[in-house]
């Protein structure tokens, strides 16, 4: 999956201290996830619905 043309967005949680860093770039059929310290790493490529509902289960503490 291709995601070099695709606009990533740093989390909000991420800090000046290189701590909590993850970037979410959303395409049109995926969406990436990958750690904005280590770019080169790896990325997570999921479906929306997939990520809406992973975000949706930590925004409301279902993960526990």
């Amino acid at each position: 999956m291709d995601l070099t043309s695709v606009e990533w967005r740093k989390s909000i949680r991420s800090n000046g201290t290189g701590g909590n860093c993850v970037e979410v770039a959303t395409g049109t059929r995926v969406v990436g996830v990958r750690d904005s310290k280590d770019r080169d790493g790896g990325t997570l490529v999921v479906g929306p619905a997939a990520f809406a509902a992973f975000t949706d289960a930590v925004k409301y503490g279902r993960l526990g």
